[in-house]
């Protein structure tokens, strides 16, 4: 406890404040926290769990941002920031600061977004769950105790009320949740969810507008750096492999989600990492399973009443089960966490129609309109028979968090692409012969290999073929991969059927897409996919 540090400036007064606590003390907490759901417990691995209560996942419908004149012509509006007044801002933040200052204690973390010392900001949470503040503690960068001491006021304040649920009448509010972003005053207010995930999204968020005003790329994505300092970026929306083929053994990895592109290189924003837990394996994923120790955080997971074991394969409470941990915990974790220029970015996609090439070489048009894209395809629901894939698009490989209409991060990405000489690659960790139900998932040794391949400069050397529909360049040989199955049509029995499924995948990228026609130039629309006559 920090007897001179008070919230006074922001009206919340309370008795008891823990600014920047240990694990150790926070842990204490925790387990004492009274809760109307699940208590917190410790596991066999020394790890914290805790629970989330109702909410075990975002919630995107109830983002707000606040429609202010310093920043409502850069917002792109729509489903992904839907408009609040500034007047119910200031009701939900009151509903807050309220909530806040009826607390018998309250838990504060002063941290850094973004490792890059010229851009990184100053971000203070306040929160009244002890496991929120060790949470947050993983997930920002921790400051020395000299940085602690001359840390001044923060640039930017999150205010976690979210036991406390938001009011419907309030103009803009649909539910009983609230997480709304005001760039103008710089404040983040989270009601009505205690989903930890709302506070580290509330500060990518943040990056994700503030960095594209001074020209820096923020990404959605993980990192890694080779033995000779080359760095390899990885996007990826959920279930394509993005945390597995990124945590490679041999590479050092910068971080694992949220990253950061200026004049200097890539930057990763976090302090730790926020990896899903769900069917995880100590012989698939170590670098996980072993980071999982005293400090870290494990929310929502199913455990052994007396052994304290984990269960990883129990979805009871939500698929969504996720560990948060300090980077530091990552044997091979690059400290500080930052790297020079990208050599290679890879777009990674799980296709379930079979159609794409396991890699694919993209031009820089190419690059912006798969990366605004951000595709991937899951299969349709989970009733018996329904096997036809479902295509799933999201802008930048993470609108949810974007700020900025998406054509302003994918020209950013252009610009480095062509001043760097950055090679860009798509590739497909789905399906090969056919179509989900149909043919085989593309093997991970086999991934492992290509992306290896793409990395090590191997892919340099061999001769291409360009797809007639997608246009992209596709490699006809990769060391250790055979090479009948990277023309994905060579490997379906029924050639009519796989020009089909690909017609019907190149119909749905084209209709995603007119939603960005407004603002994308005519060559980036130029390099979408072809739709034949008659096919």
């Amino acid at each position: 406890m920090n007897k001179e540090f008070t919230l006074d400036k922001y009206n919340i007064k309370v008795k008891t404040i823990y600014r920047n606590a240990s694990a150790a003390f926070l842990y204490e907490k925790a387990l004492k926290e009274p809760t109307l759901t699940k208590n917190s417990t410790i596991a066999s691995s020394g790890a914290l769990i805790a629970y989330s209560g109702r909410k075990t996942g975002r919630s995107p419908q109830d983002k707000r941002v606040v429609e202010e004149e310093t920043s409502k012509n850069n917002v792109w509006w729509g489903k992904v920031n839907i408009p609040l007044s500034e007047e119910s801002f200031g009701t939900n933040l009151e509903i807050a600061k309220n909530f806040l200052g009826t607390r018998e204690q309250l838990y504060v973390v002063d941290g850094y977004a973004g490792w890059s010392l010229k851009t990184r900001i100053k971000c203070r949470i306040i929160c009244a769950r002890p496991y929120h503040a060790l949470f947050m503690n993983n997930m920002l960068i921790r400051p020395t105790e000299d940085e602690l001491k001359d840390f001044g006021d923060p640039e930017w304040v999150v205010y976690n009320a979210g036991q406390c649920p938001s009011v419907t009448h309030v103009a803009g509010v649909t539910s009983h949740a609230s997480v709304d972003l005001n760039i103008k005053s710089k404040e983040f207010v989270i009601l009505g969810t205690e989903y930890a995930g709302e506070m580290k999204k509330g500060i990518f968020s943040v990056m994700n507008y503030i960095l594209p005003l001074k020209n820096i790329l923020s990404m959605h994505c993980s990192a890694n750096e080779g033995e000779n300092g080359d760095i390899a970026l990885f996007f990826g929306l959920s279930g394509t492999g993005k945390t597995t083929l990124s945590a490679d053994p041999e590479r050092k990895l910068i971080g694992d989600d949220e990253h950061g592109w200026d004049e200097e290189g890539i930057f990763n924003f976090e302090g730790g990492c926020y990896a899903k837990a769900i069917k995880l394996r100590q012989e698939t994923e170590p670098e996980i399973w072993n980071a999982i120790q005293f400090g870290s955080v494990l929310e929502n997971v199913v455990f052994d009443e007396y052994s304290k074991k984990v269960d990883y394969d129990d979805v009871s409470i939500t698929e969504n089960t996720r560990v948060s941990y300090p980077i530091e915990y990552i044997d091979n974790a690059k400290i500080p966490c930052v790297g020079k220029h990208p050599k290679n970015v890879i777009f990674l996609t799980c296709d379930a129609y079979g159609v794409l090439p396991p890699i694919s070489k993209l031009n820089p048009e190419q690059a912006m309109y798969h990366y605004i894209s951000g595709y991937t395809a899951k299969v349709a629901g989970t009733e018996v028979g329904v096997t036809e894939p479902e295509a799933t698009f999201s802008a930048c490989f993470g609108a949810a968090f974007l700020v900025w209409h998406p054509m302003k991060y994918a020209e950013i990405l252009r610009e480095k692409m062509k001043k760097h000489n950055v090679n860009v690659w798509l590739v497909n960790t789905g399906w090969s012969g056919g179509s989900y139900g149909v043919g085989n998932r593309f093997s991970l040794k086999y991934t492992r290999a290509i992306i290896t391949a793409a990395l090590n400069g191997s892919l340099d050397k061999v001769d291409y073929v360009e797809d007639p529909v997608f246009g992209f360049q596709v490699p006809t040989h990769c060391p250790n991969v055979p090479e009948e199955i990277l023309i994905p049509k060579k490997t379906w029995q029924d050639k009519s059927a796989y020009d089909e499924t690909l017609q019907k995948l190149a119909i749905q990228f084209n209709k995603n897409f007119e939603q960005f026609k407004d603002q994308a130039t005519k060559e980036v629309i130029e390099a979408g996919p072809k739709v034949f006559a008659n096919k």
